[in-house]
């Protein structure tokens, strides 16, 4: 089979990773780029068969319909997990334009700087917080201005919480009654303290990779978007990558390159590219029925994700909370707000508040985060469908998860079939120090809900976390669920891991992986924002890789 495209890069999966390097190695003109997606366009008029589903995308709120929709959506499931009362979790990944940054909660999260220190101490040299945070600021519009840490003039757009509600700003003080302190800023690599959420928004629209980065680079004559084009396999000469075979509208299609192959196809899928390609472990690809290339025994291992525990309580009022504003003649209301001013319940993200708290006062950095919001969901729809859905009654939601956790799960190919979605073991809570913190963040939850400030909006005293430890980490186990940050599949570190620092593959020519799969441990937040930044950092490696060669 012919190739009948060509290219210096090929890059797979337009992501929020992907997105980025489209934009930034296109952006002199001297390169030529194919990006391959495997899902549609993000843009409504350009795909009329999903319109309802891309204006869900573009409005804040909408992600609670995103997240399981089979048409933005790939609805990952994993096997069942005994951590958390042998349960399946629906993994919510984008198949779409901008990937997960196009159904993700909009939360604008970069994590600690020690967090980064830490890449670095484990071999991930050049990735440490004061290597990382000029590339933060590159990405970054920050409304606020610039300072030190934030800048301005970058793609994507971040901006404060559209509207401080009663119960959200209660919830706050709450947790600084209970000790937390309050602080502006969670993004200058010290988070402890509580605050609004910022979110990746601009004039009350979601800003994700696609619309900050790639649309503005799709009419560039060096860019090709292939979309509906789900990549099957890498190809390889000798142990040089020199191509892509993929599938598009029921025909098998090859893209060649003349420099390299890139994968941003995310944690879920660019193990499972490369498994099935023939970069592994040994005896998985052999039962696979794939050669090997390349033995690589820690692709797919190393798995890491939030854990978040479920915590919901019932207010006084209807007014107290949002749910009340999303039906009937409320949501009309809402509706004609958002299209009038942008702003109201559509405008807001998946969380309004957050604390990032240390489990013990003799830790260094806070090792848990609570999502804040004065609105509850219907959790059996959510554990059901993935859909985020109001209750009718008014309630608070205030949803702890272990930034750190030492769990480490696994994703790995199930067939040599590209099409054929991996095998996803979670192992959530499988280590005995998740246990304890699971039992941990709901006492910390039930010490926030007791102080006074809340005190005029609950509806009652007490919580359903249990009388004693075992009850707790119980109710834990049935109220936990994935926070969609799935990472470390193709770590990036010393020899043990399988990318080097300078997110090549090992072991073989011509390949590199650029996307949250290559995080050697998972940062302690939401990471959407690392993973632009890693893209950011990636792209500018193979531009000044290129201007080497053509200098030689």
């Amino acid at each position: 089979m012919a190739a009948d495209l060509y290219a210096d890069y090929v890059i797979v999966g337009a992501g929020s990773a992907g997105c980025v390097l489209a934009a930034r190695l296109t952006e002199s003109g001297e390169h030529k780029v194919v990006l391959l997606e495997a899902g549609g366009d993000d843009r409504p008029l350009k795909e009329p068969s999903q319109i309802w589903s891309n204006l869900m995308i573009h409005t804040p709120i909408g992600f609670g319909k995103t997240l399981n929709d089979p048409k933005v959506n790939w609805l990952y499931e994993t096997e069942v997990d005994a951590g958390t009362g042998n349960r399946a979790h629906k993994w919510p990944k984008g198949k779409v334009l901008g990937g997960s940054s196009s159904i993700n909660g909009l939360l604008y999260v970069r994590g600690q700087s020690a967090d980064y220190d830490n890449w670095a101490q484990m071999g991930a040299r050049g990735w440490s917080w004061d290597e990382v945070l000029p590339y933060f600021k590159k990405a970054q519009n920050q409304e606020r201005g610039p300072i030190d840490t934030h800048g301005v003039g970058g793609p994507l757009n971040v901006c404060d919480f559209p509207e401080k509600h009663l119960v959200s700003a209660a919830l706050i003080e709450a947790c600084q009654e209970a000790g937390i302190p309050y602080r502006e800023d969670l993004n200058n690599g010290d988070q402890e303290g509580c605050t609004w959420f910022q979110m990746t928004a601009k004039n009350g629209k979601r800003h994700s990779a696609a619309v900050a980065y790639l649309h503005p680079a799709m009419n560039r004559p060096n860019l090709q978007v292939e979309l509906r084009a789900m990549t099957t396999k890498i190809l390889f000469e000798g142990k040089k990558a020199v191509g892509i075979e993929f599938m598009q509208n029921g025909e098998k299609r090859k893209v060649m390159v003349a420099r390299e192959v890139i994968l941003a196809a995310g944690s879920v899928e660019s193990p499972k590219l490369l498994e099935i390609s023939g970069i592994g472990q040994g005896a998985l690809l052999q039962e696979l029925g794939v050669p090997v290339i390349h033995e690589s025994k820690m692709v797919g291992e190393n798995m890491q994700d939030h854990v978040m525990i479920g915590c919901q309580a019932r207010l006084k009022e209807d007014w107290h909370s949002i749910n009340h504003r999303a039906t009937g003649l409320n949501l009309i209301k809402e509706i004609a707000k958002y299209g009038i001013s942008k702003t109201g319940i559509l405008s807001m993200a998946v969380a309004h508040g957050c604390a990032f708290v240390k489990s013990r006062k003799e830790l260094e950095h806070p090792d848990v985060q609570i999502h804040m919001m004065a609105a509850s969901m219907d959790l059996q729809v959510l554990a059901t469908t993935q859909a985020l859905q109001l209750e009718k009654e008014p309630g608070l939601a205030s949803n702890p998860c272990q930034l750190r956790p030492e769990s480490r799960g696994s994703i790995h190919a199930r067939s040599p079939d590209g099409m054929v979605a991996p095998k996803i073991v979670p192992n959530y809570l499988s280590d005995p120090i998740d246990q304890e913190m699971a039992v941990t963040q709901l006492k910390i939850i039930r010490n926030i809900w007791q102080q006074p400030a809340l005190e005029p909006y609950m509806a009652a005293k007490g919580d359903p976390f249990g009388d004693n430890d075992q009850q707790m980490f119980e109710y834990a186990k049935i109220a936990s669920g994935t926070v969609y940050h799935p990472v470390g599949t193709v770590a990036m570190g010393d020899e043990r891991y399988p990318v080097t620092p300078d997110l090549k593959v090992r072991g073989v020519e011509g390949l590199r992986v650029i996307d949250a799969s290559v995080f050697p441990k998972i940062t302690s937040g939401n990471t959407n924002a690392p993973t632009i930044m890693i893209a950011e950092k990636g792209a500018e490696m193979v531009l000044a890789e290129a201007k080497e060669a053509v200098a030689v």
